[in-house]
């Protein structure tokens, strides 16, 4: 699978992915999904032949990268794709001035999925929108 992973300011289509993993699939509120903070955020968009399959999003405070709304389309799952997702999210948290760490709030089950991209669990476990989450950080 060939893909093109950049920055976008397409957030409609970002958000239509969202809808379609985390509301339709995993029964995420539309209020737990849309928190207004779209507008601040640097999105990231996934695409294989022009059709979106995934996304990102990383919102910036002090010197710390929070990547969340991490998505991929089912059938895009199980390719490396969330992976080649996470790793542009950091390259671009990278070119940030000032940015010394990554943060991310990850569902439970894809604790090992972060681990494996250098991601080391903190905390405790915590319900986000009905799903066990864990905070997980790493350096840039």
């Amino acid at each position: 699978m060939n893909w093109t992973i950049t920055q976008t300011e397409d957030v409609a289509t970002c958000l239509s992915l969202r809808r379609t993993v985390f509301m339709e699939e995993q029964g995420v509120s539309l209020a737990d999904e849309i928190d207004g903070r779209d507008e601040e955020a640097l999105h990231v968009l996934a695409t294989v032949d022009g059709k979106p399959l995934g996304c990102a999003r990383i919102l910036i405070a002090e010197n710390v990268a929070a990547i969340g709304r991490v998505c991929v389309l089912k059938d895009a799952r199980g390719t490396g794709l969330g992976a080649a997702i996470i790793m542009a999210c950091l390259e671009i948290a990278r070119q940030q001035p000032g940015l010394t760490r990554a943060k991310l709030g990850a569902q439970t089950h894809a604790m090992a999925f972060y681990e494996k991209l250098g991601f080391a669990a903190f905390g405790p476990v915590y319900d986000d929108a009905g799903i066990p989450h864990r905070d997980m950080d790493r350096a840039l």
